[in-house]
């Protein structure tokens, strides 16, 4: 596995080994002792996710605040997305930079996204099948939002000149001025 870090250095892009052949391929989606090596820490997995979502399907940026803030590994399994993350962590040097990649089920890439970070992803492909696995459980009163297109953050969006499909929890989320962060 190539483990490495992105603009904000906590959060980590994955990139597992694929044996491949006339038959297909293999990889190693997730293995606890070569995860805890990559992040430096023991990392505990709770709860896995899917989400399958169209082209233009905007979700984020979604983050739980303490104290069941999350963090996330995710990764697609069909399709493509440009995933990003924003640094919440308000005594962070980095606070309110983001990084963003494209995962796709071609390229097998993962991204580690640690709690103090929102996240958000766009749908590239006609259809996209998203995976993900959090360190703490879906908590309705800790969950909270950042605004996709706040100006303060910048996020270069390829939108291509579609409107996103947002639903109406992202289309009202906070500024990073006024949203709770860390």
């Amino acid at each position: 596995m190539k483990i490495t870090p992105t603009a904000l250095p906590e959060v980590l892009l994955i990139e597992p080994r694929v044996f491949g052949d006339a038959r297909g391929f293999f990889l190693e989606s997730w293995n606890q002792q070569a995860f805890d090596a990559a992040v430096g820490r023991e990392v505990r997995f709770v709860q896995d996710n899917q989400s399958r979502s169209g082209r233009g399907v905007l979700r984020g940026m979604h983050y739980q605040r303490a104290p069941h803030a999350q963090g996330k590994l995710v990764r697609v399994s069909l399709g493509r997305v440009f995933d990003v993350a924003v640094d919440l962590r308000r005594d962070s040097p980095r606070f309110g930079r983001w990084t963003g990649t494209e995962l796709s089920s071609d390229n097998h890439r993962q991204l580690w996204i640690p709690p103090g970070f929102a996240h958000g992803f766009l749908v590239l492909s006609e259809t996209a099948d998203f995976l993900y696995k959090t360190t703490d459980y879906y908590a309705p009163a800790s969950e909270a939002g950042l605004a996709w297109d706040d100006p303060a953050v910048g996020i270069a969006w390829p939108l291509d000149g579609l409107t996103p499909l947002l639903a109406d929890k992202d289309r009202q989320a906070p500024s990073l001025a006024t949203t709770p962060g860390f």
